[in-house]
């Protein structure tokens, strides 16, 4: 149970400094590279702000479990949606689309990992 309590810590703290970036949504490179996806502005900002949710819910223990899958959910639509985004304008697969890959991985990595950890703690 110790290394799957490892693990879960490792790839949400992973997931969670990555959201970190979003602080940064006002910054020109935030605006560059929403432009470049052909993302409308307003979309950038709403999904740094959801990011910055996610990173709460994920990161603090207190959260009930019911919220923790539904920011699950939301950085899950985000990665997909940002390897559809790469893919669509041009962007080559190495490293725009494999890094939404690795981030999906990790973050599927922690949801399973968080339900064994629910799991062990309902027992």
């Amino acid at each position: 149970m110790k290394t799957i309590k490892i693990i879960y810590w490792i790839t949400t703290g992973i997931i969670c400094l990555f959201s970190l970036g979003a602080v940064q949504m006002n910054s020109q490179m935030a605006i560059d590279g929403a432009n470049h996806l052909l993302i409308p502005r307003y979309l950038g900002l709403e999904v740094s702000i959801g990011q910055l949710i996610g990173l709460v819910l994920l990161i603090v223990p207190a959260v009930p479990a019911r919220f923790k899958e539904w920011a699950y959910v939301g950085y899950g639509i985000m990665y997909l949606t940002a390897i559809n985004a790469h893919l669509a304008v041009g962007d080559a697969f190495v490293p725009y689309a494999l890094m939404g890959i690795i981030f999906f991985g990790l973050l599927l990595t922690s949801y399973i990992t968080f339900h064994k950890l629910q799991a062990a703690k309902n027992n």
